[in-house]
Protein backbone atom coordinates (compact mmCIF):
# COMPACT_ATOMS: atom_id res chain seq x y z
CA UNK A 1 0.00 0.00 0.00
CA UNK A 2 1.42 3.44 -0.97
CA UNK A 3 0.90 6.88 -0.04
CA UNK A 4 -2.57 7.25 -2.60
CA UNK A 5 -4.12 5.25 -0.50
CA UNK A 6 -3.61 6.41 3.01
CA UNK A 7 -4.53 10.04 0.95
CA UNK A 8 -7.94 8.04 -0.20
CA UNK A 9 -8.70 7.09 3.14
CA UNK A 10 -7.95 10.93 4.79
CA UNK A 11 -9.96 12.44 2.01
CA UNK A 12 -13.16 9.33 2.69
CA UNK A 13 -12.96 10.63 6.23
CA UNK A 14 -12.66 14.19 5.29
CA UNK A 15 -15.83 13.48 3.07
CA UNK A 16 -17.55 11.23 5.95
CA UNK A 17 -17.55 14.40 8.13
CA UNK A 18 -19.00 16.76 5.99
CA UNK A 19 -22.24 14.44 5.62
CA UNK A 20 -21.87 14.59 9.42
CA UNK A 21 -22.04 18.18 9.63
CA UNK A 22 -18.23 18.55 10.02
CA UNK A 23 -15.69 20.36 7.89
CA UNK A 24 -14.00 18.67 5.14
CA UNK A 25 -10.60 17.56 6.80
CA UNK A 26 -9.23 14.03 7.69
CA UNK A 27 -6.37 12.62 8.97
CA UNK A 28 -4.20 9.14 8.61
CA UNK A 29 -0.83 8.49 10.50
CA UNK A 30 0.91 6.25 9.06
CA UNK A 31 4.24 3.98 10.82
CA UNK A 32 5.93 1.61 8.24
CA UNK A 33 3.19 0.94 5.96
CA UNK A 34 0.88 1.08 9.04
CA UNK A 35 -1.92 3.10 9.99
CA UNK A 36 -1.20 3.76 13.80
CA UNK A 37 -4.09 6.67 14.11
CA UNK A 38 -6.79 7.93 11.73
CA UNK A 39 -9.42 11.40 12.45
CA UNK A 40 -11.60 13.67 11.28
CA UNK A 41 -12.05 17.27 11.93
CA UNK A 42 -14.12 17.28 15.21
CA UNK A 43 -14.85 20.74 16.00
CA UNK A 44 -18.69 20.49 15.10
CA UNK A 45 -19.05 17.46 18.07
CA UNK A 46 -16.30 19.09 20.67
CA UNK A 47 -16.89 22.79 20.46
CA UNK A 48 -12.88 23.03 20.38
CA UNK A 49 -11.10 25.11 18.32
CA UNK A 50 -7.95 22.50 18.31
CA UNK A 51 -10.24 19.50 17.65
CA UNK A 52 -8.35 19.33 13.89
CA UNK A 53 -7.63 16.28 12.35
CA UNK A 54 -4.18 16.38 11.99
CA UNK A 55 -3.83 16.86 16.11
CA UNK A 56 -6.61 14.35 17.05
CA UNK A 57 -4.26 11.87 15.02
CA UNK A 58 -1.45 12.46 16.85
CA UNK A 59 -3.17 12.30 20.05
CA UNK A 60 -4.48 9.37 19.03
CA UNK A 61 -1.17 8.08 17.64
CA UNK A 62 1.00 9.01 20.87
CA UNK A 63 -1.75 7.25 23.47
CA UNK A 64 -1.37 3.68 20.75
CA UNK A 65 2.13 4.00 21.12
CA UNK A 66 2.95 5.23 24.85
CA UNK A 67 4.83 7.79 24.03
CA UNK A 68 5.15 11.65 23.26
CA UNK A 69 7.24 10.83 20.08
CA UNK A 70 5.91 9.77 16.38
CA UNK A 71 9.47 10.02 14.63
CA UNK A 72 9.12 7.85 11.59
CA UNK A 73 5.04 8.67 11.58
CA UNK A 74 4.07 10.02 8.03
CA UNK A 75 0.65 12.12 8.00
CA UNK A 76 -1.52 12.26 5.48
CA UNK A 77 -4.15 14.75 5.85
CA UNK A 78 -7.08 16.14 2.65
CA UNK A 79 -5.90 19.32 4.00
CA UNK A 80 -3.12 22.25 4.08
CA UNK A 81 -1.90 21.61 7.38
CA UNK A 82 -2.77 24.38 10.12
CA UNK A 83 0.75 26.49 11.34
CA UNK A 84 -0.89 24.97 14.77
CA UNK A 85 -1.22 21.01 13.35
CA UNK A 86 2.22 21.62 11.50
CA UNK A 87 3.68 23.01 14.79
CA UNK A 88 2.63 19.87 16.56
CA UNK A 89 3.84 17.34 13.49
CA UNK A 90 7.31 19.17 14.34
CA UNK A 91 7.27 19.03 18.40
CA UNK A 92 6.43 15.20 18.30
CA UNK A 93 8.65 14.26 15.71
CA UNK A 94 6.81 13.79 12.15
CA UNK A 95 8.90 14.25 9.38
CA UNK A 96 6.99 14.01 6.53
CA UNK A 97 3.25 15.03 5.40
CA UNK A 98 0.94 14.75 2.34
CA UNK A 99 -1.91 16.80 1.81
CA UNK A 100 -4.33 16.72 -0.83
CA UNK A 101 -5.86 19.99 -0.92
CA UNK A 102 -3.76 23.80 -0.84
CA UNK A 103 -4.55 26.61 0.88
CA UNK A 104 -5.32 28.20 -2.58
CA UNK A 105 -7.48 25.34 -3.29
CA UNK A 106 -9.17 25.71 -0.10
CA UNK A 107 -9.09 29.77 0.52
CA UNK A 108 -12.33 30.58 -1.74
CA UNK A 109 -14.63 28.54 0.67
CA UNK A 110 -12.85 30.23 3.71
CA UNK A 111 -10.52 27.08 4.72
CA UNK A 112 -7.50 28.33 3.72
CA UNK A 113 -5.00 29.18 6.73
CA UNK A 114 -2.43 31.31 4.46
CA UNK A 115 -3.52 34.54 6.39
CA UNK A 116 -2.80 32.75 9.85
CA UNK A 117 0.94 31.94 8.40
CA UNK A 118 1.59 35.31 7.36
CA UNK A 119 0.57 36.64 11.38
CA UNK A 120 2.77 33.78 12.68
CA UNK A 121 5.89 34.76 10.21
CA UNK A 122 5.42 38.27 11.97
CA UNK A 123 7.36 38.52 15.44
CA UNK A 124 5.42 37.62 18.09
CA UNK A 125 5.78 40.31 20.52
CA UNK A 126 4.13 43.71 19.57
CA UNK A 127 3.70 43.08 15.82
CA UNK A 128 1.28 40.34 15.67
CA UNK A 129 -2.79 40.67 16.42
CA UNK A 130 -2.54 38.47 19.44
CA UNK A 131 -0.55 40.47 22.36
CA UNK A 132 2.01 38.30 23.58
CA UNK A 133 4.14 39.62 26.62
CA UNK A 134 6.24 38.67 29.60
CA UNK A 135 4.64 38.62 33.02
CA UNK A 136 6.72 37.09 36.14
CA UNK A 137 6.26 38.40 39.63
CA UNK A 138 8.98 40.01 41.42
CA UNK A 139 9.15 36.87 43.94
CA UNK A 140 9.00 34.23 40.68
CA UNK A 141 11.95 31.94 40.09
CA UNK A 142 13.30 28.25 39.57
CA UNK A 143 10.90 27.22 37.85
CA UNK A 144 12.40 25.33 35.64
CA UNK A 145 15.41 24.16 37.60
CA UNK A 146 13.13 22.71 39.50
CA UNK A 147 11.92 20.72 36.35
CA UNK A 148 15.44 19.71 35.35
CA UNK A 149 16.20 18.52 39.18
CA UNK A 150 13.34 15.80 39.07
CA UNK A 151 13.75 14.46 35.27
Amino acid sequence: MGGQHFMRQALALARANVADGGRPFGAVLVRDGEVIARAANGIHRDHDPTAHAELLAIRAASAALGSPRLDGVVVYASGHPCPMCLAAMHLCGIAEAWFAYSNEEGEPYGLSTAPLYAEMARPPVRHQRLRLRSLRPEEEQGLYAEWSARR
